[in-house]
């Protein structure tokens, strides 16, 4: 028996890991380099790649349960990764001052994760749903600060 293909699912796991991933990485960037434009390039390169690699998980994970609609939950899991690094990297084009940009960043994670926890579940749980997605959030972003600050440390950057 083959089940229906949850949309949501997909853009939550696109979505999510984006942010994640994506704001764990300036966060640790930022602390380690002084130069957006190395920022930037490190977030495109890795926005890239990472959005075809979830894509390409979810197309098999979706296929391994023998559903038709692998191929439409790969481009939707890929889809909210790429459009949420978009908006994460956006900070770093109009700001120039790294410090601001990460502030941005922050503030940018905190009203996606609003706006998508009012779209899907504001009915069921909003709260419950908001603070989870956010606590799981900074708390990779306050890691991924502490693995950068090691780095620099250990490395000598």
């Amino acid at each position: 028996m083959k089940k229906e293909f949850d949309s949501k699912s997909a853009i939550i796991l696109g979505m999510h890991d984006a942010l994640v991933s994506l704001t764990g990485l300036i966060a640790g960037l930022c602390f380690v380099f002084t130069d957006t434009n190395v920022i930037v390039i490190s977030c495109i390169v890795s926005s890239i790649t990472a959005s075809l690699s979830m894509g390409a998980a979810n197309y098999l994970a979706v296929k391994a349960v023998n559903r038709d609609n692998a191929m439409d939950a790969a481009l939707y899991t890929a889809g909210a990764y790429m459009v949420t690094c978009v908006l994460l990297i956006l900070p770093f084009f109009i700001l120039y001052n790294r410090t601001l940009a990460l502030l941005s960043v922050f503030l940018m994670v905190i009203l996606i994760i609003y706006l998508f926890n009012f779209i899907f579940f504001r009915k069921n749980q909003f709260y419950k749903h908001f603070y989870e997605m956010l606590t799981i959030c900074f708390t990779v972003s306050i890691v991924a600060f502490a693995i950068g600050q090691g780095a620099k440390y250990f490395l000598g950057i």
